[in-house]
């Protein structure tokens, strides 16, 4: 028998994130197919003022950095940002979500990704092995943020310089989870971030 364990603390039990875990009565393993069966069920639909201060967040910090970018063109925009903005302005609890993740997810992954295209140029290769290897750095620095992947595919599918790690993915996620700490702790429902380092 599989158990579930709860990985992160949340405020409401319905919301928390679970992963199979063994459990002690449990002697045999399970066929690939045996793990095909679902275990959980679909969370909960949030409160309607979850859904508009979600809404807010990501008008504020969207809508700021991309602003910024398009009226004033300052490098301040990524296409990974929007996955950001679902995490830190829908699923604030979420470890993924936290600024430690969003910042340093971004920052290995941007440069992970810019090295791998100025050593190996713009290949499917390349591309592989940056998101690849973004992945096992941010699990070790223990700051995964799954945009972060997407990062590293921009940086070597646009071909992207040293400068791209700090302008615009420092300076955008710094923006981002800035208005995030402001936006999420305007609620009285929320309480950002649950971690910094």
């Amino acid at each position: 028998m599989w158990g579930r364990v709860l990985i992160f603390p949340m405020n409401n039990k319905e919301d928390a994130y679970f992963v199979p875990q063994e459990t002690e009565s449990a002697n045999q393993k399970l066929s690939f197919f045996e793990k095909l069966i679902p275990t959980g069920q679909c969370p909960p639909r949030p409160a309607p003022a979850e859904l508009i201060w979600a809404a807010i967040g990501s008008v504020a910090g969207i809508g700021m950095v991309s602003f910024l970018a398009l009226h004033y063109q300052l490098p301040l925009l990524v296409a990974s940002f929007g996955a950001t903005a679902v995490l830190i302005y829908g699923a604030v609890d979420s470890p993924f979500a936290q600024p430690r993740n969003v910042i340093g997810g971004h920052l290995f992954s941007a440069l992970i990704g810019v090295m791998a295209y100025q050593f190996l140029g713009a290949s499917w290769w390349s591309i592989t092995l940056a998101v690849s290897l973004s992945i096992v750095v941010m699990l070790f620095t223990r700051t995964v943020h799954p945009p972060g992947g997407a990062t590293a595919i921009v940086a070597v599918w646009t071909g992207q310089g040293y400068y791209f790690i700090l302008t615009p993915v420092l300076a955008g996620a710094a923006a981002l989870v800035l208005t995030a700490v402001i936006v999420n702790n305007l609620a009285h429902t929320r309480c950002y971030p649950k971690f910094w380092l």
